[in-house]
């Protein structure tokens, strides 16, 4: 220990902190400058000794975390995370900033342990079925707090600024390590899981002790050890290091790789799973960062964002908050603004006491989406590399936030972002998910909701093990799917997916593993179900450039198989939900056949609607559709669709039997009832049938019609209920022979006139807010207020062209 170190103390300085805070992380740096230690050694895993010095990389901005994951599984992983506040940054930091820099080691217990231990099933796991006590919330009500956040406010992140000095910067270490002793005296025994069958807690401390050992012998006791303060009862006990030897004999481990990794406050929010994380990272960050009056910059950085969401929030709010939160300090006894009191005054001055601003407030500030970043040179998987390589050129930002990308396949730019996109996706890299695009903008464009998760980082590795590009890993796990796959359904997804992702190399092997599949299946349904994702991926490519003729071959055979199969699995004896379901794989193959663009194939599969929906032992529904899709196509003639109709609406048909039908010819899937009123044939007939159906089986069909019915728009179902007042047939007969349908044979002109002074109102007020829509010359219209006296008193048209 250097001079400026109390004589008294032996050994090494032991800094017991919580993982995140800055006043946690103000005080180490406070002690580390009054001891000037030799070598500081930092709770984390030993594999990353070798990544250190890339926390002084100018490219390196927390939060950012260790990641260790298994050289065989990388699946199996976990994080170090480290904010700007964490102490133990700010310890690597201030070590790295010495002239000549002091030494800085990880000294916890290998993540080549903790991994393999995970793999059997132990770490984490509670031992005896107990929990490891919270040391916060025991020293929190020692205090007499019932809220252990507040307590650790008042106690630390608020006692003393960024710039100020505490008196004995280690006496908040000495004393917060008696604390703990008297805790862990309280509870003996270890609940944070094993390892290797030995409690987990002892067997880090006694790793921990070997390093710090190891690192006594080589700097004397000039060392600092920063450190949960839960371990500090630990580090301090004699033990020998034969003991220590023997916890750890024979300890399990596998090969490990570690790399640093970027993270996001949202990550080390306690709410995002996080065990070590804390309630505010947004607000923790802010107060590491700000370097004086933080109160007044947090209060202008809610009101910026209030603002950006078009709320009136002025600088007399600001002002008005920041007295507020004083205020609130003082009556509450604490000795300054805690994120509480800014809370309140936010929600009482710039919200109008509302919730729903406050909730943004909280999300965007006191969580937060920071996301850090790692320096290009950092060590990572070859794949990372190239994804990164990528991200760059494509101009595609990893950000936490969730943001929509409108991708237009024409270009070049876009076409190479959306086939990055889906690749990553093919490989379970969830960076981009699909999203609806706007209506009518063609299949030349894709919208994409994009949001970086930190956990993709381990996605990232996984995916390695297909290869070292984006390109390559994603065309042979695509190989590989289709080789596994048992279900059509699965390849003709995998096949759309193919071309989507632009992977021409790995299309072969997929398409073969479907016609394989496609050759042995015979279930309709499963084929039914396979053949509109080809249709769809057959549309790709024209717009991306990708020739598809073995998978139109593929899509042709298919469909000409279901064609064959369909019909006597709709008439199997098909129950009511089978019925339902069968029904939707009808509308699919007829959509996925109007993709194909075959005259050929649309005639043959015309005529198997042709015979589903003339067939006796077809369900209702399906024979309903059928009649319905044959009739919209143009195939089918109105009075034909009238006489099946009659046919299936009998009374010889089971009541529930011909409700199915209607629901599959006018139910709302199948384009509504606007076909029932502009037809009063059609609409007669299900008027009859329905009057006709027996009191004991109308109860049994009501629902189901309810159901057809309800689902129309408003509109339609008040016409329709004035058709059925009126009688089927009143509207023909009212019109009259030769008169078209919806007009009467002769005009009514009185009722014409008293619409007219309406019309002319509603054309003036037109023209009053357009003005300069009317082409030069053209007479305004009488009652538009451009002829004196005359506003709204003329029924005469003027001379000019009518509106």
């Amino acid at each position: 220990m250097s001079p400026a170190a109390p004589a008294a103390r032996r050994g090494p300085l032991l800094l017991g902190i919580r993982h995140h805070g800055p006043g946690s992380a103000r005080a180490v740096r406070a002690a580390l400058e009054a001891a000037r230690p030799a070598a500081v050694l930092v709770e984390g895993p030993p594999e990353g000794d070798a990544l250190l010095p890339l926390a002084a990389d100018p490219g390196m901005r927390p939060p950012v975390a260790l990641l260790s994951h298994a050289a065989d599984d990388p699946g199996r992983a976990v994080f170090w995370p480290l904010a700007a506040f964490s102490p133990e940054w700010a310890a690597i930091r201030w070590a790295q900033e010495q002239q000549p820099p002091v030494p800085v080691r990880f000294v916890d217990l290998p993540a080549a342990h903790t991994l393999a231990a995970a793999e059997a099933g132990e770490a984490g796991e509670p031992a005896g079925g107990t929990a490891r006590p919270d040391p916060l919330g025991a020293l929190a009500a020692a205090a007499g707090y019932e809220d252990p956040e507040r307590w650790w406010e008042d106690t630390v992140e608020l006692r003393g600024g960024p710039g100020d000095a505490p008196a004995d910067p280690l006496a908040v270490f000495e004393a917060l390590g008696d604390a703990m002793e008297a805790l862990r005296g309280a509870h003996p025994e270890d609940a944070s899981g094993t390892i290797g069958g030995r409690p987990r807690d002892l067997v880090r401390e006694a790793h921990m002790r070997q390093r710090i050992r190891a690192a006594r012998r080589e700097f004397g006791d000039g060392c600092a050890v920063v450190c949960g303060a839960w371990h500090v009862p630990a580090l301090r006990a004699a033990t020998t290091a034969a003991a220590d030897k023997r916890l750890l004999a024979g300890l399990p481990r596998t090969r490990v790789e570690t790399a640093w990794v970027p993270w996001t406050h949202r990550r080390l929010a306690r709410t995002g799973g996080y065990g070590a994380g804390v309630a505010a990272p947004g607000w923790y960050a802010h107060l590491a960062a700000a370097p004086d009056r933080p109160v007044e910059r947090w209060m202008a950085r809610a009101a910026a964002l209030l603002r950006e969401e078009d709320l009136p929030v002025s600088p007399a709010h600001v002002i008005e908050a920041v007295r507020l939160a004083g205020t609130l300090a003082a009556v509450r006894g604490r000795p300054a603004p805690g994120l509480a009191e800014t809370l309140d005054a936010v929600r009482a001055v710039m919200c109008g006491g509302s919730e729903v601003p406050l909730a943004l407030v909280e999300d965007r500030l006191v969580v937060g989406d920071v996301l850090g970043r790692v320096p290009d040179g950092a060590p990572a998987v070859p794949l990372q590399r190239d994804l990164a390589r990528q991200q760059r050129s494509l101009r595609l930002k990893a950000e936490p936030q969730e943001r929509e990308l409108e991708l237009d396949l024409r270009g070049p730019t876009d076409a190479a972002r959306s086939l990055l996109l889906h690749r990553l996706r093919l490989l379970g890299i969830g960076w981009g998910r699909p999203a609806a695009s706007r209506p009518g903008t063609g299949t030349f464009r894709e919208t994409w909701r994009l949001r970086w998760e930190p956990e993709l980082a381990v996605r990232v590795a996984e995916a390695g093990i297909w290869g070292t590009t984006v390109l390559a890993a994603a065309g042979a796990k695509a190989a590989a799917d289709a080789a596994a796959a048992r279900e059509l359904a699965d390849v003709t997804a995998l096949a759309e997916r193919c071309l989507l992702a632009g992977l021409s190399e790995a299309l072969p092997q997929v398409l073969r593993a479907l016609a394989d599949l496609a050759a042995l299946d015979t279930d309709a349904a499963r084929l039914a179900q396979a053949l509109p994702a080809l249709a769809r991926a057959l549309r790709y490519g024209d717009v991306r450039g990708t020739a598809a003729p073995a998978l139109r071959a593929v899509a042709r055979g298919l469909a000409e198989r279901i064609c064959v199969a369909l019909p006597p699995a709709c008439a199997a004896g098909l129950d009511a939900g089978a019925a339902a379901g069968m029904r939707g794989h009808v509308e699919a193959v007829h959509g996925a056949v109007g993709l194909l663009d075959d005259e050929d194939l649309q005639e043959r599969w015309a005529a198997v609607l042709a015979a589903l929906g003339a067939r006796d032992g077809v369900p209702g529904a399906i024979r309903g559709r059928a009649v319905r899709l044959l009739l919209d196509e143009g195939r089918l003639p109105v009075p034909e669709a009238a006489r099946l109709m009659g046919l299936a609406l009998s009374p010889a048909a089971a009541p529930a039997d011909a409700a199915g039908w209607i629901d599959g010819f006018a139910g709302a899937g199948a384009g509504g009832g606007t076909l029932l009123v502009h037809d009063d044939r059609l609409f007669g007939l299900i008027d009859r049938w329905l009057a006709a159906v027996p009191a004991d089986a109308f109860t049994d069909v009501l629902p189901l019609l309810r159901r057809t019915f309800g689902a129309y728009e408003p509109g339609v179902r008040r016409t329709l209920g004035e058709l059925a007042r009126r009688g089927p047939g009143a509207r023909r007969a009212a019109a009259g022979a030769g008169t078209p349908e919806g007009f009467a044979a002769v005009p009514d002109a009185a009722r014409a006139d008293a619409a007219a002074d309406l019309a002319r109102l509603l054309l003036a007020a037109a023209d009053r807010l357009a003005p300069q829509a009317r082409p030069s010359g053209e007479p305004a219209l009488p009652g538009d207020g451009s002829e004196p006296g005359r506003r709204g008193a003329g029924r005469e048209p003027t001379g000019g062209p009518r509106r």
